[in-house]
C-alpha cells in the first residue's frame, strides 16, 4: 500500500536554495508540496530581502505550477510583527492540512532550532532537506542540473557592486573572495532562479537599475532567506546592493 504523502507548506525565497529543496522534494515524493510561502515587503511589494517584485514571484509561481501564499510583512519588521503574522499565516494553512513546514536552510544551528521551536508551539513539523550538506557540493549539484540563477542582492559586508546581477556559474564562484560561503548561507547574497527543471519554461527578464541601501542593524535578527540578515556582530548600519529585475 502507497502512503499517502505529507502535505507540506515550502518556504520559498525564490531562490536557489528553496529551487534545490522544491526539486529534491518532488524527486523523494516523501511530500505533497500544497503552497509556496514566500514572505514580501507590504510596502514595495517584493520578496523580503532579495529584493525581487512580486511579479516575478508569481511568475515562479505559475511555471512551477504550485500556488504562492504571499506573507506580507511591514518593512524591517520587528520579531513580535513577523512572529504574529508568520502564526497567524500557518494556523490558517493547518487548516487545510498542512502538517509540515519545509526549509532550504544548510548549517545555521540556531536559526534552524529558532524554527522548530516556533512550529512546536503550532504543532507542525519542520524540515530541512539540505542540512548539513557541504554547500560547496551544494552549489555544483545546483548548477549540473540545469538550474540557472542570478544574484539580486549582496551585502557590501562581503561583496562589492560588481557580484550583483551577476549570473551564478564556475565564474563566479572563482570570483568570490576565500571568506564568502559558496551558497551564500551566511547572507553574503540573495538571488532569483530563473530556470532549471523545476520550471515549465524559464522565467523571462531584464536587467533594471543597481543601488545601494543601508539599513539599521535589528536587535534580534532571523535568517536572510526569509526576512532579516543573518549577522554575528550588531553595527549601527550595514548595506546591500540590489539589482532590481523586470519582467520581460
Amino acid at each position: 500500500m502507497i502512503t499517502p504523502a505529507h502535505k507540506a507548506v515550502m518556504n520559498w525565497s525564490g531562490g536557489k536554495d528553496s529551487a534545490l529543496t522544491l526539486h529534491k522534494l518532488q524527486q523523494s515524493q516523501e511530500f505533497e508540496i500544497a503552497c509556496l510561502l514566500t514572505s514580501i515587503s507590504q510596502k514595495y511589494q517584493r520578496i523580503s530581502m532579495h529584493g525581487v517584485r512580486s511579479d516575478l514571484l508569481d511568475l515562479q509561481a505559475r511555471s512551477i505550477g504550485i500556488p504562492v501564499v504571499k506573507m506580507e510583512v511591514p518593512d524591517m519588521p520587528s520579531m513580535e510583527v513577523y512572529e504574529n503574522t508568520m502564526r497567524d499565516t500557518l494556523s490558517n494553512l493547518k487548516k487545510e492540512g498542512i502538517t509540515a513546514s519545509i526549509f532550504g536552510d544548510i548549517f545555521l544551528e540556531d536559526l534552524r532550532q529558532y524554527r522548530e521551536n516556533k512550529l512546536t508551539e503550532l504543532d507542525l513539523k519542520a524540515v530541512f532537506p539540505l542540512w548539513k550538506q557541504s554547500t560547496d557540493k551544494l552549489i555544483h549539484e545546483f548548477l549540473d542540473l540545469g538550474f540557472k540563477t542570478i544574484t539580486t542582492c549582496v551585502n557590501e559586508k562581503y561583496l562589492d557592486k560588481s557580484f550583483v546581477g551577476r549570473v551564478i556559474d564556475a565564474d563566479f564562484l572563482k570570483d568570490l573572495p576565500a571568506n564568502v560561503d559558496p551558497c551564500g548561507e551566511n547572507g553574503e547574497f540573495h538571488t532569483f532562479v530563473y530556470d532549471g527543471p523545476i520550471f515549465s519554461k524559464p522565467i523571462e527578464f531584464e536587467k533594471g537599475e543597481i543601488v545601494l541601501r543601508k539599513y539599521e542593524a535589528p536587535k534580534t535578527e532571523d535568517d536572510s532567506d526569509q526576512c532579516f540578515s543573518k549577522e554575528k556582530e550588531d553595527p549601527a548600519t550595514y548595506g546591500f546592493w540590489f539589482c532590481d529585475l523586470i519582467p520581460a
